[in-house]
């Protein structure tokens, strides 16, 4: 786990559906004046240049955020992810620079919101260190995200939207992600839990799913989009957010995302889910 760097991936097709999933959830809750806290349980480096040598030895973005960049008929679903990207890039028409989580929830945070930041690698601690240097609405906490998530509900708000990523290097992350979210649940049963999982085999990805699907936990929403078919093959062909207590209208925004980015970001194998896994 200590090994993976997220700027090798930063920007992906993975990254365009949840950033875009997690900007609308941070939207839908400040319609209401109260204050939230945001906790992300593996938070990165905060921001990631496309020049670096990570990206560019992937090049990963070109087909994620890179194909949205010019495009001139974003559905207004995207718009909101574009344009935080586009303020991130600052007066450059180039893109050359990529948001991470921490980074797009601080552009759009209010002065009665909060943030919470895990992360265990220590470069990432450091640069993420440097990006939040001084901000009193952060608070960073190096260490164990899903130990420090447990450790963080309830929050005192009793809004919170929770951010869980981890990179799944370790297959026993797939049953510490469901338990870890099962026992926050039980301590904070409110709060809108968004969870971004890999589509690398099938059968772990869905075993970890029914695990949450089987807690007894009600509304839960499958958002997924794989850009081309399962295969035994080595790699991701998919990735998709599972939400617990999406806000009102997330379902239909993911619809019109799903809809536009399975033709632009996916193969013709692709395919795309929308469902509802467990009711009210």
């Amino acid at each position: 786990m200590l090994s993976y760097r997220h700027g090798f991936h930063a920007g992906n097709y993975a990254d365009v559906l949840k950033h875009a999933v997690l900007l609308h959830t941070l939207q839908l809750l400040q319609k209401k004046e109260k204050g939230f806290v945001y906790i992300d349980t593996h938070a990165g480096a905060g921001g990631y240049s496309l020049e670096d040598e990570f990206s560019q030895k992937t090049g990963e973005y070109r087909d994620g955020v890179a194909r949205l960049w010019q495009a001139p008929d974003l559905p207004p679903s995207l718009q909101l992810y574009l344009e935080n990207v586009q303020h991130f890039n600052g007066d450059s028409d180039e893109l050359v620079q990529y948001p991470g989580s921490p980074a797009l929830v601080d552009m759009n945070l209010r002065e009665q919101d909060r943030m919470v930041l895990h992360e265990l690698h220590s470069t990432e601690q450091e640069m993420l260190a440097d990006y939040f240097a001084g901000d009193k609405q952060v608070q960073m906490v190096n260490g164990d995200g899903l130990k420090g998530l447990l450790a963080a509900v309830p929050p005192l708000e009793r809004r919170g939207v929770i951010l869980i990523d981890p990179s799944y290097e370790i297959k026993s992350d797939y049953d510490a992600v469901a338990d870890t979210i099962i026992k926050a649940h039980r301590k904070f049963a409110t709060g809108v839990y968004l969870l971004w999982y890999p589509v690398v085999d099938r059968e772990r990805t869905e075993a970890m799913l029914q695990t949450l699907k089987n807690s007894g936990i009600r509304r839960q929403l499958r958002i997924e989009q794989n850009v081309r078919a399962d295969s035994d093959e080595f790699g991701m062909t998919g990735a998709g957010m599972w939400v617990i207590n999406p806000p009102w209208q997330l379902d239909t925004l993911a619809e019109e995302m799903l809809n536009y980015l399975k033709p632009l970001l996916g193969e013709a194998d692709g395919s795309i889910q929308l469902t509802w896994e467990v009711g009210e």
